[in-house]
């Protein structure tokens, strides 16, 4: 079933020239020498953050840095962020411009944002890339993104952030790191030296004593000083102004800006104030607003005057206000002209309307308070965004809408439901469904649209067995009179019989489905996903990740793939098989964007899978930390929702990271707390997607391989594995054939071992499984040595056996790819048979042995001791040498033999 589908991409629009450039460049600016040199000073840090409130000059700061790199023919690039970058796919396609834009080549990018952001990583040049506006980017996923850029940035590559407030990049991690520059409000300040300059630049010579007098009371704002000089454009230097002027915050810029603006011509004013409620300016927009005024003309004079007017480009085509003096006008045009806000937004939205912008149309109908129009318009447009599966955009609209405008409106209550459920989650549309009263509507199209939601919440808040009896009466009354609504259906009952255990049932709805879908960028995304997760059931991994693939991409109007589309649903199923390929960078990064939307939502099996494999990927990184801490986190979101299969499955996990670290009794002890037997007695019966590789039986077998009797669960893996086999579970046979193999290595039978897993992998070399074998630990490194040594065997399964096996070993094995350099013993070390080290280990060395143990790496060991990289390596040495180990695990397992360590 989906869960957080964010907005699926509109058709591709190029990005806007203003936000791939810094803003123009005014004459009176003042050089900030001292700042840019923080750049260059600052060449180690892969992040450079200018932080201040607004007015303080950070763009300003931002542009001289980027013309003094690309003076020194450094390759440069610059986004300006708006809110509407929220957005995963229109964050990424701006991203990928920003990118291209770095070889001077245009704003046309020829990639994907992902794309862009692997090539970033690979740039072997060094270069700068600007990301003003930070502020406004909230979106957890956006964020995530950004984060892994920083991440992934190679050496001599910068990102310079310009931000009103602290953004969530992991700063503290990048600050103990030293590859973090900050500058901040106080460092932004004008100097005496700088305010005297600024004003000398306008024409304006102040007394030293005046200047004094300003700068103790703004305290070097710029922003002030910037509104002082246009006030004493006026009155003179020499009037009682300064004197007059007092404080130095918000209220200070409202009332020197009023100042400013009652000194204007009365045309000028009306203009400024008509025109504040857009976000952006540009003349053919201000003509619908202020018909009798020439706007091209109007906004040339502005420019000219440097009144107010911030360029977006170096064209002159686009232009903004001065953020501190744009609030000033709205307020000053609700107190001054209220009755003339509806009127003004009301020309802006037909403005838009007309112009075949639907978006800001909508936008400017709710913001100036006229719902009937705007309801107008969504009753025109909201099917279309439905379809297209914009679920956020519509969310946003219908939570801005009074209550008991839309409860007039049937259909749109029926589509805002369907919004709701795939932002929020199933429970909340629920409520919203009851309460709106369509279910009893006898309107047609609104009854086509509540029979396929009720199956489909229903199946959503993890009652499959409920969902499957009602979704079978809905799929009686088709067809309705909405082709939408009836493809939805399809595909959501779909899922639930594959979940009942009906996989060819399952094909055919998807088929049907498939027939009915009539364009829509929802239900094909919806399908090819469903379409996915059977094969990938029925073992074709790349089945699987091809529908995956597709199912992202989710548009037929897209050129290129794009496989981070705000679709969650499709999106953690597409990280699923790029983990399961052991590309672990790549799911990583989809993770970023995917579990904050799939989390927001609440469908178990995503979030159960979108955590597991993100703490999966931290401890192969050697992040213990965070890998328990994803775990935690899952439980806590099962208790929270008053879901237990998603607290059952948190211990679970957690139970299969104790037992890699060798902690068999507390493992024991935390399979004990997930077993809820009414959880599994249900997984057992159903075929739930988070379980088909990991349930409570697997984790006991598990468990017994590395601390139990490893031949008492041959038996019980072989029927588990014939009985997968004989239902077409082709995965869950394969992972439960892994686990044989290692039961009959453990209970000394090596050569069954080998044809059972040699049987194993056949198929997935075929297929590319990684992860299903890896994700079992050193215990089977091994016996893939002896099937290695078995020439004859390899060469009769053939080169793709032969290849695959090589990069199992080589991933998984004891020799060059598991033993650090550093690791290496010197000479003279003591035999591993000699008995305890002939020198005890120090204290120290005890503590970082138990965190090797515990599967940290050498840089995570490093922070949590506070100390270097090289003395971490150092203690890994010294232990090497008093144990005769020749590897790390080596090291690990000749300490717990001596009882060094638990």
């Amino acid at each position: 079933m989906p869960s957080a589908i964010a907005d699926l991409p509109p058709r591709r629009t190029p990005v806007l020239p203003a936000k791939l450039a810094p803003p123009g460049v005014e004459p009176a600016q003042v050089p900030r020498d001292a700042i840019a040199r923080q750049l260059d000073a600052a060449a180690h840090a892969r992040l450079l953050l200018v932080r201040a409130p607004a007015g303080f000059g950070k763009t300003t700061a931002m542009r001289q840095m980027h013309a003094r790199c690309a003076q020194a023919g450094r390759a440069t690039a610059w986004l300006t962020l708006d809110a509407a970058d929220n957005d995963v796919p229109r964050f990424l396609h701006c991203l990928a411009a920003a990118a291209h834009a770095l070889d001077g080549a245009g704003t046309t990018p020829t990639g994907t944002g992902v794309d862009a952001i692997e090539a970033l990583a690979r740039e072997d040049r060094p270069f700068t890339l600007f990301l003003d506006d930070f502020e406004l980017l909230q979106s957890p996923a956006v964020l995530g993104l950004v984060r892994q850029l920083v991440e992934q940035l190679p050496a001599g590559a910068q990102l310079v952030v310009g931000s009103r407030s602290l953004p969530e990049l992991g700063l503290g991690r990048l600050r103990a790191r030293g590859q973090l520059v900050e500058i901040d409000a106080g460092q932004l300040r004008f100097s005496d030296a700088e305010a005297e300059r600024f004003f000398r630049g306008r024409g304006i010579a102040l007394s030293r004593e005046s200047l004094a007098q300003l700068m103790r009371k703004t305290e070097g704002w710029i922003g002030a000083l910037w509104l002082v000089a246009l006030a004493l454009e006026r009155h003179g230097p020499e009037s009682d102004f300064v004197h007059r002027f007092s404080g130095s915050d918000r209220a200070v810029a409202e009332y020197l800006a009023e100042d400013v603006l009652d000194h204007q011509p009365p045309e000028v004013r009306d203009f400024l104030l008509r025109t504040s409620i857009l976000r952006t300016l540009d003349a053919p927009v201000c003509q619908a607003l202020v018909p009798r005024v020439d706007c091209a003309r109007m906004l040339r004079r502005l420019e000219a005057e440097h009144l107010f007017l911030t360029p977006l480009d170096t064209e002159g085509q686009g232009y903004r206000y001065h953020s501190l003096f744009a609030d000033f006008l709205r307020g000053q045009l609700a107190r001054e002209q209220p009755d003339a806000l509806a009127r003004l937004h009301l020309a802006a939205s037909g403005w838009y309307e007309a112009a075949g912008r639907p978006v800001p149309a909508i936008d400017h109908a709710i913001e100036g308070g006229d719902h009937p129009h705007a309801l107008q318009l969504l009753a025109r447009h909201a099917e279309s965004f439905l379809e297209d599966g914009r679920m956020r955009l519509l969310t946003r609209w219908f939570g801005s809408l009074p209550a008991d405008r839309l409860a007039t409106q049937p259909l749109l209550q029926v589509v805002a439901v369907w919004a709701e459920c795939f932002t929020h989650g199933p429970w909340r549309a629920l409520q919203r469904l009851e309460a709106s009263g369509c279910i009893g509507s006898t309107d047609p199209v609104v009854q086509a649209h509540v029979n396929a939601l009720q199956p489909l919440l229903e199946a959503m808040m993890d009652r499959a067995e409920s969902a499957c009896a009602m979704g079978r009466e809905s799929l009686a009354r088709l067809p309705s009179e909405r082709a939408f609504a009836d493809s939805a259906l399809a595909n959501a009952m779909a899922h639930i019989v594959s979940v009942m255990g009906e996989p060819h049932e399952a094909h055919r709805l998807l088929d049907a489905a498939r027939r009915t879908q009539a364009g829509s960028i929802f239900n094909r995304m919806y399908t090819e996903s469903l379409e996915g997760m059977l094969d990938l059931s029925e073992g074709r991994l790349r089945h699987a990740a091809a529908r995956f693939r597709m199912a992202v991409s989710a548009t037929p109007r897209a050129a290129s793939y794009l496989p981070t589309h705000g679709n969650a649903w499709a999106g953690v199923l597409h990280a699923g098989v790029v983990y399961e390929q052991n590309d672990l960078d790549a799911a990583d990064q989809l993770l970023n964007v995917y579990l904050p939307l799939a989390r927001d939502v609440g469908l178990p099996d995503h979030v159960i899978a979108s955590h597991c494999m993100r703490s999966r990927i931290a401890w192969l990184r050697g992040d213990v930390d965070a890998a328990s801490l994803l775990l935690t986190e899952l439980e806590y979101l099962g208790h929270d929702r008053q879901l237990q299969r998603v607290v059952c499955s948190a211990r679970l996990e957690m139970a299969r990271l104790l037992v890699l670290q060798g902690h068999g009794r507390a493992a024991q002890e935390t399979l004990a707390r997930a077993d809820d037997s009414a959880v599994w007695a249900r997984v057992q019966r159903l075929r739930l997607p988070a379980h088909e590789v990991d349930d409570l039986a697997i984790g006991r077998w598990r468990w017994a391989l590395h601390f139990g009797d490893a031949a008492a669960a041959i038996d019980g893996l072989d029927a588990a594995a014939h009985a997968a086999e004989a239902a077409a579970r082709r995965h869950r046979a394969l992972k439960l054939r892994t686990l044989m193999a290692l039961a009959q290595w453990r209970a000394g039978r090596p050569a069954p071992a080998a044809d059972t897993l040699a049987a194993v992998l056949r198929t997935t070399a075929q297929e590319g499984f990684m992860r299903l074998l890896l994700d079992e630990g050193p215990l089977l490194a091994p016996l893939l040595r002896l099937l290695q040594g078995d020439r004859r065997r390899v060469d009769d399964a053939g080169p793709l056996f032969a290849d695959h096996l090589a990069q199992l070993l080589a991933q998984i094995g004891e020799g060059a790819a598991d033993a650090d350099p550093d690791d290496a013993p010197s000479a003279g070390a003591t035999s591993p048979l000699a008995g305890l080290p002939t020198e005890p280990l120090t204290r120290k060395e005890l503590r970082v042995l138990q965190l090797l143990a515990e599967g940290y790496a050498n840089s995570a060991m490093a922070e949590k001791l506070f100390v270097s990289d090289s003395t971490v390596r150092t203690h890994l040495r010294n232990i090497n040498l008093k144990l005769g180990a020749h590897s790390r695990t080596q090291a690990v397992a000749l300490a717990r033999r001596l009882g060094l360590m638990r």
